[in-house]
């Protein structure tokens, strides 16, 4: 490549799962790409169906408790390396590209590197997930409007705010939260929850692997307590909840199968070659 040139960065939407969901826009990149950084919840079949054969994939998967994950800073020199070499280069997300994904450190390093970049949106989990569950999140009667949250760590969401999660009408939905879904249950029915409303986990969603669960706040520790759920789980929380029984059109898989494969043990090298 031209070391005279500067490429360019698409932030690009892989969606949920089903590798059908990615946009039309996100596969003309893909067909372009010389380089593909692949974050681990991507499917496999978008990498065989669309990435250009001549591109390097390169994955930079993240998953919580893993020693293998790639630290962002890495992901940030890749980046800007391959871009400066002249290279157009796809980071590749799963979901939307926005939704708690890390871009905000990404697109301050590009921007502080004077890397151009374009931003490709596409489904966000909570989105794909529900309508693979057969759960209209802001049906009408049964929800005001939608929340997207995140629980992975106790202090992510403060006390204050738990008192008006537990009381609002609106559907909460929560990202990357199953390892925490009984810290969050107890805060909420702490918090005064109605015992009426239902929690969804849906496991590995729009996936043949995926897996929904149902239970109200009433039955919660005689149906959810203490049970371990593969990752990615997402939460959702509200009267809607109970509308998968009526809607649901995605069967469970009932296997208990991954369908991302873990990380790897393997982190590439992450010196400071350039400005975070």
């Amino acid at each position: 490549m031209n070391n005279n040139f500067i490429g360019k960065v698409i932030l690009a939407a892989a969606g949920p799962g089903d590798p059908d969901l990615i946009t039309v826009k996100a596969v003309r990149w893909l067909e372009q790409a010389h380089v593909v950084l692949v974050d681990r919840l991507v499917s496999e079949a978008i990498l065989h169906r669309y990435v250009n054969s001549r591109a390097e994939i390169i994955h930079v998967g993240k998953q919580s408790g893993r020693s293998g994950s790639t630290p962002q800073p890495t992901i940030n020199r890749l980046m800007i390396e391959h871009a400066r070499a002249g290279r157009l280069v796809v980071r590749l997300k799963g979901g939307d590209a926005s939704v708690f994904s890390n871009i905000f450190d990404e697109l301050s390093a590009l921007v502080n590197n004077r890397i151009p970049y374009e931003i490709v949106p596409g489904v966000t989990a909570a989105l794909g997930a529900a309508a693979y569950a057969g759960i209209p999140l802001t049906a009408r009667e049964y929800a005001s409007g939608i929340r997207l949250l995140t629980f992975y760590k106790s202090d992510v969401i403060q006390d204050k705010y738990w008192e008006e999660l537990a009381q609002t009408d609106d559907t909460l939905v929560f990202y990357m939260s199953g390892e925490m879904l009984d810290q969050a249950a107890a805060l909420l029915l702490g918090k005064g929850i109605s015992q009426d409303k239902g929690i969804a986990v849906i496991e590995q969603a729009s996936t043949p692997m995926q897996q929904v669960t149902i239970s109200s706040f009433a039955e919660y520790d005689r149906k959810l307590k203490g049970r371990t759920f593969q990752s990615p789980a997402l939460v959702i929380v509200g009267k809607v909840a109970f509308l998968h029984e009526r809607f649901r059109w995605f069967k469970n898989s009932n296997s208990g199968e991954l369908y991302f494969k873990p990380i790897h043990a393997f982190v590439l090298s992450a010196e400071p070659s350039v400005s975070e």
